[in-house]
């Protein structure tokens, strides 16, 4: 028999039907092959490799019946593999985007607006050694702990597509709860800084016109949100983002560029440039701390399970791809911005960047709408767990134009951007929520409940160097989330009494 030629294409098809109040998705990985053969009267028998479980292939024997006429003809041969996953219920798409989309969603994230203000919350608190050696390492213990999250994603023989899903399926209702607040908090205070950036660009363009008090940070905070939830009633979910991570990507380059390129012509021409870490020993001491948590900030969601419900199958081996794309590629802008802001500009560098930059004013100008237009953007992917929870608890399913969904939208999503616009224009200290929000929720939730959970669910699998390190995790990961949190309330009571509420910065 001649040597076989194989092609391979891959289909996903889903049967979804309710088990007590629940719904059981089966979904089946149905694998294609050509074969020519010659014509022969045995039965012949071919190994063919299938995709499966985690990150390991399997191998399944198919046998080929030679019942065909026509021997120059090809025969298509089906095998198909099921694997039965529990899925609970939600009003939004489940395994519709490829790795490559779920990476653009996590670059976005990590290269959103944020990135202008990491060279003064950052690089000004822990100078060039303590910040150059902080971000390398927690891209490294970021992209772990993800890691660990990212495979328990069908632990169990179900899909847990929600983070308080898998901490209640690991721990029980108690821990469900906890998570739940925990992650609603995190989500909440990072669109709240969204807002404090979206409003602090438009400001930023303001001044480049007029130099007077007549237009507020608060008013334009106000604006930001109104634009916010005008792109929260277009947008149903987080899967049509689509078009617009494109759109993100382009703004992102924008201000990013621009921003390396004036802050690179000012540094050469600047003088000496001073790099000591400003404040009292005690001071320093706090804002140290605080700038620790606003370096797990910059890495993480807080949300991973949510995007990675959106990822087509295999689940685990695709999201670590997007992982993988994140913690490389999708680092190196970031990178690039922060140390080159805070080389120009020493411990003098802005929390917003593009204030620092000096240059044409259309250019400072289309950098700082890019920042806004990616911002609105940006915040639809924090905020898309809190909308996912409401349109599922209130059925909203079907045409997202139907007029019921549309004025479910317009009335729930433009309440909650409501109230955080307002906690934004009271409080628009941005630094202060980076350091607060890393220490209360992305700790807990990226690095703490990371190792515990995994410790718990891969407990009989692991050595006991594997536990004593994810115990070691635990342990270290929560003195800092302890230490940080004391010392962002700290920050925030000193520019409590420094700026009064809706204070224009």
């Amino acid at each position: 028999m001649n040597s076989l030629s194989l092609s391979l294409s891959l289909s996903l098809y889903r049967e979804y039907f309710n088990i007590k109040g629940k719904r059981r998705e089966r979904e089946t990985l149905a694998h294609y092959y050509i074969v020519e053969e010659e014509e022969e009267e045995e039965e012949d028998e071919v190994t063919i490799s299938l995709l499966g479980g985690e990150e390991e292939e399997q191998e399944e024997s198919v046998t080929m019946d030679d019942h065909h006429n026509d021997d120059s003809a090809p025969r298509k041969v089906y095998v198909e593999e099921q694997l039965s996953v529990e899925i609970p219920e939600t009003a939004h798409q489940i395994s519709q985007d490829s790795w490559f989309q779920v990476g653009f969603i996590l670059t976005t994230g990590i290269n959103s607006a944020y990135v202008l203000g990491y060279s003064g919350t950052i690089m000004v608190p822990l100078g060039w050694i303590g910040g150059v050696v902080g971000l390398i390492a927690a891209t490294a213990i970021s992209l772990y702990a993800n890691s660990l999250i990212a495979k328990l994603h069908e632990f169990g023989g179900k899909r847990h597509i929600r983070y308080r899903d898998l901490a209640g399926f690991v721990y029980g209702q108690k821990a469900y709860s906890l998570t739940w607040a925990l992650q609603y908090v995190n989500l909440f205070m990072i669109n709240v800084g969204y807002i404090i950036l979206a409003g602090q660009a438009l400001k930023a363009v303001y001044v480049l016109f007029r130099d007077d008090d007549a237009m507020k940070l608060p008013y334009f905070i106000a604006i930001s949100g109104v634009v916010c939830a005008m792109f929260a009633f277009a947008t149903p979910h987080l899967s049509a983002l689509r078009i617009w991570l494109g759109f993100s990507t382009i703004l992102s380059l924008i201000y990013i560029v621009i921003a390396i390129v004036l802050a690179t012509r000012d540094g050469v021409e600047a003088s000496a440039r001073d790099y000591s870490i400003p404040g009292t020993s005690i001071s320093k001491i706090f804002t140290t701390i605080g700038a620790s948590a606003n370096l797990v900030f910059a890495f993480n969601t807080g949300m991973l399970p949510e995007i990675q419900a959106t990822v087509k199958q295999p689940v685990v081996k695709n999201m670590m791809k997007a992982l993988y794309f994140q913690f490389t590629v999708g680092v190196l802008p970031m990178y690039a911005v922060t140390f080159v802001g805070y080389w120009a500009y020493g411990s003098k560098t802005s929390t917003y960047l593009l204030n620092s930059v000096n240059g044409p004013v259309w250019v400072k100008v289309v950098a700082n709408l890019a920042s806004f237009l990616q911002t609105v953007i940006s915040l639809h992917i924090f905020a898309s767990p809190m909308y996912e929870y409401l349109d599922t608890r209130y059925g909203i399913k079907g045409s997202a134009l139907a007029f019921r969904n549309l004025s479910f939208r317009v009335m729930v999503r433009g309440s909650y951007l409501g109230i955080t616009t307002l906690v934004s224009a009271s409080l628009p200290f941005l630094g202060d929520f980076e350091s607060l929000t890393g220490a209360v929720s992305t700790f807990p939730l990226t690095f703490i409940l990371a190792n515990h959970m995994y410790l718990v669910a891969k407990g009989n699998k692991l050595t006991s160097l594997q536990k004593s390190w994810h115990w070691l995790n635990v342990c270290f990961f929560g003195c800092m989330s302890l230490a940080a949190a004391v010392a962002a309330l700290r920050l925030i009571a000193v520019d409590s009494k420094t700026y009064h509420l809706f204070a224009d910065l």
